[in-house]
Order: C-alpha cells, then sequence, then structure tokens
C-alpha cells in the first residue's frame, strides 16, 4: 500500500530538493547519500513507512539564479522496501505499482521559486503508474556546497510533499468491518538529497 507513496513521493521529493544548487551548472544526484520516504495510514490505526532504493537524476542551473533550475528524477519501482517481503511483493504487483508495466517514477520540474532563506518551492511533473499529475514540494536548502575529501562539490537539501494514490489510478483498498478501509489515500513524502557537482 505504501508503493504510491513511495514512488510520488520518491521522485517529487528528490528532484524537488535540488534546486538549491543554483550555484553550479550540472549536479548529479548521489544514489548512495539519496533517500526516498514515503507513509501512508493502514487499517485507520497507524502508520506504514517505506522507501526506494534506487533513485537517479540532474539539476541544472544558469549561473547563480535558483529561478533557472532544472530538475530531473528518475525513481526505479521495483526498489520498493517496506521492510516485509509479502507486502513489498503486493506494492509491485497489478494490484498496485504494477511495476512490470511502469517500471519507473518520474518528476520533471516546470518552475523552481525563492520562498526565503534556503527555502524553495519546487513545482513539477510527477508521472506515477503510466499518470502525469502536477506536485509541489516544500524545499529547504542545507546550506552551501561542500567540498569533501575526495575533491568533490557536494551539496544537499530536503523536500516534502503530499500526494493522493487515486490521482495516480492506484485505487485498491478493501473495506473493513468497523468502518474505514485498509489503505489510506493519502501519501506524505519526504526526501532527502545530495548532489555532486559535475
Amino acid at each position: 500500500m505504501k508503493s504510491w507513496i513511495t514512488k510520488a513521493a520518491i521522485a517529487i521529493a528528490m528532484v524537488a530538493a535540488l534546486p538549491i544548487l543554483a550555484q553550479a551548472d550540472t549536479w548529479q544526484i548521489d544514489p548512495m547519500h539519496t533517500n526516498v520516504e514515503f507513509t501512508v495510514r493502514h487499517m485507520m490505526i497507524s502508520n506504514v513507512k517505506g522507501q526506494f532504493q534506487k533513485t537517479s537524476g540532474t539539476i541544472t542551473v544558469n549561473g547563480n539564479d535558483p529561478a533557472s533550475a532544472k530538475i530531473d528524477a528518475t525513481i526505479d519501482a521495483s526498489s520498493i522496501d517496506t521492510r516485509v517481503e509479502k507486502r513489498d511483493m503486493h506494492l509491485k504487483s497489478p494490484d498496485f505499482l504494477d511495476v512490470a508495466k511502469y517500471p519507473t517514477i518520474t518528476f520533471k520540474s516546470t518552475k523552481v521559486e525563492a520562498e526565503g532563506p534556503n527555502k524553495f518551492k519546487v513545482t513539477g511533473d510527477l508521472t506515477l503508474h503510466g499518470v502525469t499529475k502536477p506536485v509541489v514540494l516544500e524545499v529547504e536548502s542545507s546550506g552551501p556546497p561542500i567540498h569533501d575529501p575526495m575533491g568533490n562539490t557536494r551539496a544537499g537539501a530536503s523536500a516534502t510533499t503530499t500526494i493522493k494514490r487515486s490521482d495516480f489510478g492506484l485505487t485498491w483498498n478493501k473495506a473493513l468491518e468497523a468502518g474505514g478501509v485498509m489503505v489510506g489515500d493519502e501519501i506524505a513524502i519526504s526526501i532527502d538529497v545530495e548532489a555532486i557537482k559535475k
């Protein structure tokens, strides 16, 4: 049930966090230090969390103009991980993500707006389960870029958003005897991105 969250959450959140890297021309998302998580309501009483293990993407910026940032991120839908193998297999099935038919989740930014010191609003198109919808990410930069021990220039950011899985055709559910449904519609997405200047 969390696969939907992860997809949207994962591709959008990652891309949205990079606009802060406006000091460079091209940045590449570091998959080893980027995390896309999602949270969804389970049986009306608790939250289930998951993440996507494989993400990639680039961010390009013209000079020091954050508004010129272009973000392009891709998530491997089959890399969904909720720590329960049986549940993960169900999320990969046609009931949810249908990874055989829709192997990736993508996010492409369309607008980046400054909201305050190190804060941005990133609007973009999220494609999940074969459906493309506009989403808005609230992004906060980790501060100015740094140089790592290997000589690379790195920058980081975090992003959050909330989507409805039903908007992307993810409607599987089961009614509960006591009322309500097994899986919530809203999916909260949280992304931590680290990128390397190329």
